[in-house]
């Protein structure tokens, strides 16, 4: 069986041959497959990619929580919504985008270190210790929310917004606390406090003109400084508990008074049903006294009669003694009861 025999690699380029002219190629393929294209070389073709890749380059897409601004030299042109955009490729126009519908969140006076569980904070005293209207210090740590309202004037009207809203809140607490007694900061006027601070923050936001939408205010933490905290503690013990005293007091007088009241008014209403009766049967009697005095005038033996009749028939029951006729007790033996008389008598 014959041995097939390689013939040895030849470069197409060696010793004797020229190697293939680009526009002789090109030529040859334009031929072939109909293109159609320009005869100028191949810097022409690739400067012609590079033009198409450059203008792609404009093309973006921004998601539903998003808004973007395009520039165009440097100047605003246009905010665009969700959606796939266009414009012009870099350095003719460019584009920034940010979410506007998610909620920003800043710490005032402490720092998340570890989420947890359990959470690690790290606590910043020059941000959160504050000085009271009566001249108290406390410690304040809160939380301020917020949202891009206006993305061109986010972008473009604060240098670093973040910091811009964390110093705007630290003002504008400490304004609000510098106005508020320690009691109220650290018992009942929390809520004032942080719906103040929000009032009054937004408003610097907006004389900024920062774009911004304070959404919420919240205080995570308000206390004495350490070195007072137990005397503070105990200040407030006490006034918690006289406040649990007064409000017992008021709770057992507001529930004395009006059982009282009541018992007072049911026994007026008593007294006065007593009195009406009392009266109504005097006038009965009276009135039952005059008819029977009537019907006397008219016939005084038969009226006399009813009225001894009436007498006895109440008294006689009463008396412990036997009326017999006559005739019957002829045929009775008297008996005389001794010892129940006697008994009747030591009474």
């Amino acid at each position: 069986m014959g041995t097939w025999n390689k013939p040895p690699n030849k470069s197409p380029w060696e010793k004797g041959s020229q190697p293939p002219d680009i526009d002789e190629l090109l030529n040859n393929l334009q031929d072939k497959f109909k293109i159609g294209l320009p005869k100028k070389g191949l810097f022409s073709y690739i400067l012609i990619l590079a033009i198409i890749v450059w203008l792609a380059t404009g093309i973006f897409i921004i998601d539903p929580e998003e808004q973007g601004v395009i520039k165009r030299f440097g100047e605003v042109t246009e905010v665009v919504g969700p959606g796939p955009h266009y414009h012009l490729p870099s350095p003719i126009e460019t584009v920034q985008i940010a979410p506007v519908t998610a909620v920003r969140r800043l710490e005032i006076g402490f720092r998340t270190i570890q989420l947890g569980p359990p959470a690690k904070y790290r606590r910043v005293l020059k941000e959160s210790l504050m000085l009271t209207g009566d001249e108290n210090i406390i410690d304040v740590q809160f939380i301020v929310q917020y949202r891009i309202s206006v993305l061109e004037d986010y972008f473009y009207s604060l240098t670093n917004p973040d910091v811009t809203v964390r110093s705007a809140a630290e003002s504008a607490m400490r304004e609000v606390i510098g106005d508020s007694t320690v009691t109220e900061a650290l018992t009942v006027g929390k809520g004032v406090i942080e719906n103040t601070t929000a009032l009054l923050l937004q408003e610097t936001m907006n004389s900024y003109k920062g774009g911004i939408k304070i959404e919420n205010v919240k205080l995570q933490d308000v206390h004495p400084p350490d070195a007072v905290k137990e005397a503070f503690k105990d200040v407030v013990s006490a006034r918690e508990d006289r406040e649990k005293m007064i409000n017992d007091a008021e709770g057992y007088r507001n529930n004395l008074v009006p059982t009282a009241r009541g018992e007072a008014a049911q026994m007026i209403n008593n007294a006065k049903g007593y009195a009406k009766e009392k009266v109504l049967v005097a006038i009965g009697e009276s009135e039952r006294f005059n008819l029977v005095y009537e019907e006397y005038k008219n016939a005084k033996e038969i009226t006399r009669e009813r009225i001894l009749l009436e007498t006895m028939a109440s008294i006689l029951p009463k008396v412990n003694k036997v009326i017999a006729d006559k005739e019957l007790g002829s045929n009775v033996l008297p008996f005389l009861p001794i010892g129940q008389s006697l008994n009747q008598l030591s009474k």
